[in-house]
């Protein structure tokens, strides 16, 4: 009786000696998808973050739902600088700019972020410097760059400087989305992005040359939607 108590006192001392031991977590870490891989509703275009180190993955919404080739910026011109200022958080600007749930006031803005694709219900109007890293790693042509914009400190790894004119970027090796295939941005045109650039102005985005310019608020462009996926997953 004396050595059944012992054994089992004994049992469960090893037990929460082991279960108290100081082990480290396990960590199981998704690989990063391939640039142009279908991921999560969408195409992977890559990382964003902060000093380098990445804290979410971007995901470009198909051709065929996610674009639109005629949205106004806004229908006026009126300035937005206290709704959509930033270049790194296009879903703060989209909810911004769409807060009134008038869609005739802010249309590309609310085509966004109305879409629901592949069940996924959170996609937005890129900020510029997301749309940026779009282009960096979805380029479509072999133009040469424009060598006055590229900076983008948040892109991984990030850029302090502008481009090359020979690249990077260069065009992409995801098939689908050189010129003339199925996800392709258009070339020789630029992309409306959620942030304004002036009073009247919205910025955009070239995807040809990289170009980044701007771009009267009730000019009709371009605009494909975007979303994110947070890190770790």
């Amino acid at each position: 009786m004396s050595t059944k108590r012992h054994t089992a006192r004994n049992f469960r001392n090893i037990n929460n000696r082991f279960n108290s031991a100081n082990i480290a977590p396990i960590l199981i870490v998704t690989p990063e998808p391939t640039i142009g891989q279908a991921f999560r509703g969408g195409f992977y275009a890559g990382a964003i973050g902060v000093g380098g180190v990445a804290t979410h993955y971007l995901v470009v919404g198909p051709v065929a739902s996610a674009q639109s080739t005629s949205k106004k910026w806004r229908n006026t011109t009126d300035d937005d600088s206290a709704r959509a200022s930033s270049v790194l958080d296009g879903p703060a600007n989209t909810a911004a700019l769409v807060a009134n749930g008038d869609s005739t006031v802010y249309p590309a803005a609310h085509f966004c972020n109305d879409l629901t694709i592949g069940g996924e219900t959170d996609w937005y109007m890129p900020a510029r410097r997301e749309q940026e890293i779009c282009y960096f790693n979805l380029k479509p042509t072999t133009d040469t760059n424009n060598t006055n914009s590229g900076i983008n400190t948040n892109a991984v790894p990030s850029r302090g400087s502008n481009y090359p004119s020979g690249g990077p970027p260069t065009q992409t090796s995801a098939v689908a989305f050189q010129t003339g295939n199925s996800e392709a941005f258009t070339a020789a045109v630029y992309y409306l992005n959620s942030t304004q650039y002036a009073s009247g102005y919205g910025s955009t985005q070239a995807f040809d040359t990289g170009a980044q310019s701007y771009a009267g608020k009730t000019s009709n462009l371009r605009v494909r939607a975007i979303r994110r996926v947070a890190l770790p997953i």
